[in-house]
């Protein structure tokens, strides 16, 4: 089933990663008072990870919900890795090019496996941490160079024979409503849906189609996702919080040339009066393959303000304005080109 077809109330979701202490050591009730948040603002929608915190973010996530009928919402996890039992430092954990981002989560120790088996005892796992009868949508988490470097190829491989033969017969079966890869990077993405096998419902992809980078996916991806009618649910629609307000670009420091270009297009945002996180849910939601698109959050305040921002009245001239100011790629989907 495509996702756009699964939604229940419109196309904003919930992206769980903050909830996994992200960056900061997050306090119980400061968590569990954001899914509320986010409940009472109206979404349906909720996206989380064994990743996230080392299991922390979708029991926090099952922990807020539990109050929630189950039909009420669609819950999209992932698989790739195992939570064990066994301890481990989290700040010696290898995470390739994020670095210690869930230093202050569980301690558990996490493994990658992306067999079959690997997968329905993923599955299996999480359902016990939330607490929940099903999943809908399932993605095959971080198969790709930011996590594994030159072996991410490997992995995709063991992917392929592996996770999407388990998850397209549970889709098949009925148990879950879909699956895909939920991924950083472009290249696995392509990789996808090149594939004659595998038939992907859709796929989460995190800080690649957004205000600050979204020509390379423009060049392939969005274009194949399109044509074969593969929904793309837009992870970090803003880069990690800069475009926020924040000041992380990429799970990491902002570069001189992203914070100019971020000052550019606040001015711009200025000049018109709309906030920032308006022009930016906006423009990832503009392509026809864009289905959904997932901000996190891991502050109460902050649900009201992506919910008022996809709501904003963006005049058609600011977008004529970013396209001329180059601040877009040229052959970029805007709201006026519909």
């Amino acid at each position: 089933m495509r996702i756009r077809e699964a939604l229940l109330a419109g196309p904003l979701g919930f992206g769980t990663a903050p909830l996994g202490n992200m960056y900061r050591d997050i306090p119980e009730d400061e968590a569990l008072a954001t899914v509320d948040a986010a409940w009472d603002a109206g979404t349906r929608f909720f996206d989380t990870a064994p990743f996230y915190g080392a299991g922390l973010a979708e029991i926090r996530l099952g922990k807020a919900l539990s109050k929630r009928p189950r039909g009420h919402y669609v819950l999209s996890s992932k698989v790739g890795r195992l939570i064990l039992d066994e301890i481990e430092d989290p700040g010696g954990r290898d995470h390739g090019e994020k670095g210690d981002i869930f230093k202050h989560g569980r301690p558990n120790k996490i493994v990658p496996d992306y067999s079959a088996d690997g997968t329905m005892k993923s599955i299996e796992d999480s359902l016990k941490r939330m607490k929940v009868d099903h999943i809908d949508f399932v993605w095959v988490h971080d198969i790709a160079q930011d996590f594994y470097g030159d072996r991410w190829l490997a992995m995709f491989e063991i992917a392929r024979t592996g996770a999407f033969r388990a998850l397209s017969k549970l889709r098949d079966q009925g148990v879950i409503k879909g699956w895909g890869l939920g991924v950083n990077k472009v290249e696995p993405v392509e990789l996808l849906l090149g594939l004659t096998e595998a038939a992907p419902d859709a796929t989460l992809l995190a800080g690649r189609y957004t205000l600050l980078d979204h020509e390379r996916a423009l060049q392939r991806l969005m274009p194949a996702a399109q044509r074969k009618k593969v929904d793309i649910v837009i992870g970090g629609p803003y880069s990690s919080g800069v475009l926020a307000g924040g000041h992380h670009f990429e799970y990491g420091a902002v570069p001189p040339a992203i914070g100019a270009k971020v000052e550019k297009i606040s001015n711009l945002c200025a000049e018109y009066k709309i906030p920032i996180k308006a022009a930016a849910l906006h423009f990832s939601l503009a392509h026809p393959a864009s289905a959904a698109v997932i901000p996190g959050a891991s502050k109460p305040e902050r649900i009201p303000e992506d919910h008022a921002a996809l709501k904003t009245n963006i005049p058609a001239d600011f977008w004529y304005a970013l396209r001329k100011r180059r601040l877009v790629a040229e052959q970029a989907p805007l709201p006026i080109d519909g």
